[in-house]
């Protein structure tokens, strides 16, 4: 005779409906503390670097304004100060901060960072409490709150990103979310791509028309040299392998040791492999952790992998913690401003990979269990 358990009474909830409900009560404060705490914190010491990258598109755009060139053809490697070597097409969406004082458009931009990650986090198409976790997540994050505090385009991309998520039935607005991330940096144009291996045709020919827009407004702007000096800068200054603090395998790989030959087949040789998981995933997985893989390809297809790069892997992390997939949070972990003194370059390539790995088997862990779930009656009737 099997043993009888008793029943709590109903009166009484279950330890785990109280913790529950004590983490959806305590979850939103949390978030918000953390992140508005974290932004304050790394603001104020944040001295001159404050809106350093910023900087350089304030002063671009001031240039511009002045009837002067968009880009100063002179630096010669990237992550110096001053260098704008953003396409031409970011300038018509920058080109008003360049009317204002430098202190205050870098308060303005920084504003405009924040209300865009705000506003991606609630595009998201996940559950409120995964939200919550996203934003919680993000106040903790290195790469987050360094981006806020260089001016980093980061924030847009994200919020770009969650809309062409929250877009993926709707191709026009798919398209234009893609083309204004590939107007500000070229690395997002891989969504067109995927968007072709897909046919979602209409995505990619209305993003062609914006990119057309906009590229015509630059012309307008800057003048048709612009283009020519922003593909030779381009050129010079994107050593994937040289170039200082950049954190793409072949960098790390160079940086620990390995010859530059060999550091650059590395580089070359993951770039191929990320190319062609693109295509893979476009073709065997669904939508949604397809395009996600795409929008982490967006950062590892790029020569230079600078460490706030890393808050677009926010993303990922959503769509998988929102299937129940907890462990997830390791990956804004290892890059946690609590560890930001002890974070070996080789994280960032890790971290990246671990994230294109998980999409990768947990989309076709999806798909082969919608391929095995039985047919409702009903619907054979």
């Amino acid at each position: 005779m099997s043993e009888q358990r008793p029943v709590p009474p109903a009166s009484e909830p279950s330890p785990v409906t109280a913790a529950g409900r004590l983490m959806a009560a305590v979850l939103p404060a949390t978030a918000i503390a953390l992140l508005v705490l974290g932004t304050i914190a790394t603001i104020a010491v944040a001295g001159d670097t404050l809106g350093y990258d910023f900087t350089a598109y304030h002063r671009a755009a001031v240039r511009v304004l002045s009837g002067g060139p968009a880009y100063d053809v002179s630096f010669q490697v990237a992550g110096v100060f001053g260098l704008f070597f953003y396409p031409p097409t970011f300038l018509p969406l920058v080109i008003v901060f360049g009317a204002l004082p430098l202190d205050v458009a870098i308060a303005a931009w920084i504003a405009v960072l924040l209300a865009s990650f705000v506003a991606g986090v609630v595009a998201l198409p996940v559950r409120p409490r995964t939200r919550w976790w996203i934003v919680l997540l993000a106040g903790q994050s290195w790469p987050f709150l360094y981006g806020i505090k260089l001016g980093q385009v980061g924030p847009l991309l994200f919020l770009l990103f969650a809309l062409g998520w929250r877009w993926l039935d709707r191709p026009i607005a798919l398209g234009i979310s893609g083309a204004l991330g590939a107007a500000i940096k070229l690395q997002p144009g891989i969504v067109f791509a995927w968007a072709l291996v897909t046919r979602r045709f209409v995505a990619v020919a209305a993003g062609i028309a914006m990119l057309a827009i906009l590229a015509v407004v630059a012309t307008l702007l800057a003048g048709p040299a612009s283009w020519g000096d922003f593909l030779g800068l381009l050129g010079r200054v994107s050593d994937p392998i040289t170039t200082p603090h950049n954190f793409t395998p072949g960098a790390v790989a160079f940086q620990m040791g390995m010859s530059r030959d060999a550091a650059s087949l590395l580089q070359w040789g993951s770039m191929a492999i990320v190319a062609l998981i693109v295509v893979a995933a476009a073709l065997a997985l669904d939508a949604t952790p397809s395009y996600l893989v795409a929008v982490v390809a967006s950062q590892l297809l790029s020569p230079i992998l600078w460490d706030h790069y890393a808050m677009l892997l926010l993303l990922p992390v959503a769509w998988l913690l929102d299937r129940g997939h907890r462990w997830a949070i390791v990956i804004p972990i290892a890059t946690s401003v609590v560890f930001v003194d002890l974070i070996p370059p080789v994280v960032y390539p890790i971290v990246f990979g671990t994230a294109v790995a998980a999409l990768l088997a947990v989309g076709v862990a999806d798909r082969r269990s919608a391929q095995h779930r039985p047919i409702p009656a009903a619907a054979v009737a």
